[in-house]
């Protein structure tokens, strides 16, 4: 999970005192489309292409989410001709719809509650989940967002399906 990398000792327990878990995590479902409601009220929605769970952790910064951005816009997860999975969301024209989703951070090891403390605080991960989505905008997907921090009614018509987990 990087801990060794930026703690300089195995994956045999937490990080020590000062020692984050650096990973993004996302979470991509290639869609038909998908659409986010908060209140009844009808906040984003795509069509084919992308939707992004995307979890913001402890030390994760703006390289973690331009390098998220850059490889999922170009991620070969779309069908051409040959039914192979030969095309990018920038290739079939997708969009993308990203989700902050803080339980992708979510630690079961011990008792039955999940433990969240790995997922960054809302006033560092929103920033950073703007920041993917306009770091998306840039490498030409179309994106939309659903709302930080509420509630979310999540609508995916995952297409094949087609899931994929990436972390950097």
């Amino acid at each position: 999970m990087g801990w060794d990398i930026w703690c300089g000792w195995s994956r045999i327990g937490p990080p020590v005192f000062g020692c984050y878990n650096r990973t993004m995590r996302a979470l991509i479902q290639r869609v038909q489309s998908g659409k986010v409601s908060v209140e009844g009220k009808e906040v984003a929605q795509i069509g084919h292409g992308l939707v992004i769970l995307l979890g913001v952790g402890h030390g994760d910064g703006e390289e973690q989410a331009r390098w998220m951005a850059e490889k999922i816009a170009t991620l070969r997860i779309f069908e051409d001709e040959q039914g192979k999975t030969n095309l990018s969301a920038l290739d079939v024209g997708g969009e993308a719809l990203v989700v902050s989703q803080f339980t992708l951070y979510a630690d079961a090891r011990k008792g039955r509650r999940p433990s969240f403390t790995d997922a960054a605080l809302p006033d560092v991960a929103a920033p950073l989940v703007d920041k993917f989505a306009v770091f998306l905008r840039e490498q030409g997907i179309p994106t939309q967002t659903g709302t930080f921090g509420a509630h979310m009614l999540v609508e995916i018509h995952n297409d094949g399906p087609v899931t994929i987990w990436l972390e950097k």
